[in-house]
Order: C-alpha cells, then structure tokens, then sequence
C-alpha cells in the first residue's frame, strides 16, 4: 500500500512537472509576443511623434511665414512712395519713443530684407554651380559621343 501511494505520489508529481513545462511554454510564447506587440508599438509611437514633431515645425514655419508676409504688407510704404508722405509719417509720430519704435521696426525690416536678400543671392548661386555642372557633364558626354562616333566611322 505504501509503495502504491508513492507510485501514485510520483506520477502525480510527474503530471504537475509535464504541466508546469507546458505553461511555461506558454508563458514564454506568450511573453516574446508581448514584447513584439511592445516593440510594434513603439515604433509606431516614434513614428507618431516624429510626424508630429515635423508637423509643428512646418505648422510654426508657415506662421512665421504669415506673419512676416502679414508685416511685410502692413509696414512697408507703397513702391514710389514720394518723399513727402514719408515725411507726413514721420510728422505723426508724437514722441521720441515712437520715433525709436518705427527706427527698430524699419532697422528689423530691413535686416529681414538684407537676410532674403542674402539667402536669394546663395540659392542663385547654388543654381548656377548646378546648372554650370551639368552644362560641364553634357559636354563631357557630348564629346564622348563625338569621340565614339568617329572611332565607329574608321
């Protein structure tokens, strides 16, 4: 009797052992999916945040935009702007404070002005280097062409 209650004690063990090994099978299945659903997830949070991040850099370029084109329109006086209306201006202006106020406005203006300026002068010569290569590589190929064609022609 007492070695059927062991025998019976060891299969009972056994049993237990087979299932343990069974549920942690499971378990580590079921952990490494976790883990790519976690790693899934936080590729696409990244993603998320990075196009949310592009977004609000574009969102605040097109702001600065608009209100640069916003000033641009309001500060600046009409093209051919006879000296005299600018002289009317500057009679307006009631007191040393505003007269620095408008001196700072047009000094930013024309900062703003002297840096399109500059970056157009750069974008005009970047240009200008490109089309100059490229004009360089159609030659360089042109003559090669040439070059081709007569050695076929003999």
């Amino acid at each position: 009797m007492n070695q059927d209650l062991t025998q019976e004690w060891l299969t009972e063990i056994q049993t237990i052992k087979e299932q343990m090994a069974v549920l942690q099978s499971d378990r580590d299945a079921a952990w490494e999916s976790a883990q790519r659903w976690r790693q899934l997830y936080n590729t696409e949070a990244e993603q998320r945040r990075t196009d949310a991040q592009l977004s609000q850099q574009a969102i605040a370029s097109l702001k600065a935009e608009l209100h640069k084109l916003q000033g641009l329109e309001m500060e600046t006086l009409a093209p051919g702007t006879p000296v005299t209306a600018i002289q009317q201006e500057i009679e307006q202006l009631k007191s040393v404070e505003e007269l620095q106020d408008k001196l700072i406005s047009v000094i930013k203006e024309r900062d703003r002005l002297l840096q399109a300026l500059k970056t157009e002068q750069d974008k005009h010569a970047q240009t200008r280097n490109s089309l100059t290569t490229a004009l360089g590589d159609a030659i360089d190929s042109l003559t090669q062409e040439r070059a081709k064609g007569e050695k076929e022609s003999k």
